[in-house]
């Protein structure tokens, strides 16, 4: 078997690493966001589809449900439990196969089941019959695309469905580290058992500037579990006490956290929920709006724009590339000594093979004291191995080993 040369190309980057830059912004939309929310609805439906298809058909057949939208709905929320009185509709989208040898494929039926039980996992207090209506318009997929994506059967490497790109970093930032632990740590079964009032719409911003750090956290308290305005302050403060805890763990910064800063107790405003998520108020979301793969939106790194959750786990490069970007970079950072940060960036080229990108770039800023040339080959070869082994990314997208949010 002859052995492929990929076009990966190994190079200095040239720039301030993201430590020593003056200013940082880094976000992150939490679980209940109505924007994490359709995305993981969009990947949830996905996932689901695509283990149906295997189940029936052994093989994952062309869909793509990125295409979702949360519409707010309306809710009257009062301290001991209010209501929802407009409930929030979701709009499944997207396209997937639904005619097989003149057998018709429940796309819409799965798609449903799936959106459901993902939104009974995600928002503990949201009463999915009665707070929700979900729309299946998901249509027949494109022919053409049907077509590049069926050459899969004849091939183990599938086509690329698209030109597009992929981008990932590594090692993530304090601030970045400490906005991410600090989303999972307030969405954490452990801390929702301590604080059950504290909803999983929760949406977190960091600014450093030079040594200091502001940490602006905004969520959702569930109005059912607090019955005055004085357990909603204790609320806060167990979230502010959590919060501070946990960033000692990830530096020796100064981090000042902000909590639920709107608030207004002279005018009577605090940001209560009946079900944990402002979609529930008039938040709209769409898929793709909110964190990257890697679970964050980072205005100092590469980014790229394209939503990943939705698309399907074997051909589309706008979320294998990214998955693979981000894998790559890690191993790099962690494997390589002489890294300081590196950022990867693959492109595709439609109906050619996803292990053959038209080029896998792969920039990397060293410590001081080390070279690039001293560790060109050690990149080369990590890009390369992953590269040879793409289609490991389904299994693991299949078996939820990957977030894409």
């Amino acid at each position: 078997m002859v052995e492929k040369k990929r076009n990966i190309i190994v190079e200095e980057l040239v720039r301030t690493p993201i430590e020593m830059q003056k200013v940082e912004l880094v976000e992150r939309k939490g679980i209940g966001h109505p924007d994490s929310i359709a995305d993981g609805i969009a990947e949830a439906v996905s996932r689901a589809l695509s283990r149906e298809y295997i189940k029936r058909y052994g093989i994952i057949l062309h869909h793509n449900t990125d295409q979702v939208e949360v519409v707010g709905g309306r809710a009257y929320p009062r301290f001991g439990g209010g209501e929802v009185i407009k409930p929030i509709y979701i709009l499944l989208s997207g396209r997937a196969v639904e005619f097989i040898d003149r057998e018709m494929f429940p796309v819409h039926e799965v798609a449903i089941k799936a959106a459901k039980e993902y939104l009974r996992k995600a928002v503990r207090h949201l009463n999915v019959e009665e707070h929700v209506v979900i729309d299946s318009r998901i249509g027949q997929g494109s022919v053409d695309l049907v077509s590049v994506f069926n050459k899969a059967k004849e091939t183990p490497i599938p086509l690329a469905n698209d030109t597009s790109f992929g981008v990932g970093y590594a090692p993530l930032s304090e601030t970045e580290k400490i906005v991410l632990e600090t989303e999972k740590l307030l969405n954490s079964p452990e801390f929702k058992k301590k604080w059950p009032a504290v909803g999983e719409d929760i949406k977190v911003m960091g600014l450093r500037k030079g040594d200091e750090i502001d940490l602006t956290i905004a969520a959702a308290i569930v109005d059912s579990e607090v019955a005055n305005p004085k357990e909603y302050l204790e609320v806060k403060q167990g979230i502010y006490d959590a919060v501070k805890e946990l960033v000692e763990q990830y530096t020796n910064r100064k981090v000042n956290i902000f909590v639920n800063t709107a608030d207004d107790p002279e005018k009577d405003i605090y940001y209560i929920t009946v079900t944990g998520t402002s979609a529930e108020a008039g938040d709209d979301g769409s898929v793709g709006r909110g964190n990257r793969v890697n679970g964050l939106i980072t205005p100092n790194r590469h980014m790229s724009m394209e939503a990943a959750a939705g698309k399907n786990p074997v051909s589309h490069v706008g979320k294998i590339y990214n998955l693979l970007a981000m894998l790559i970079a890690n191993d790099i950072a962690e494997q390589i000594e002489g890294v300081q940060e590196v950022y990867v960036r693959i492109l595709s080229q439609i109906g050619k093979p996803i292990d053959e990108p038209l080029v896998a770039s792969i920039q990397v800023i060293p410590k001081p004291g080390y070279k690039v040339e001293s560790f060109e080959k050690d990149a080369y070869e990590i890009a390369d191995e992953w590269l040879a082994n793409i289609t490991k990314i389904q299994k693991m997208i299949l078996e939820d080993k990957l977030n894409v949010f």
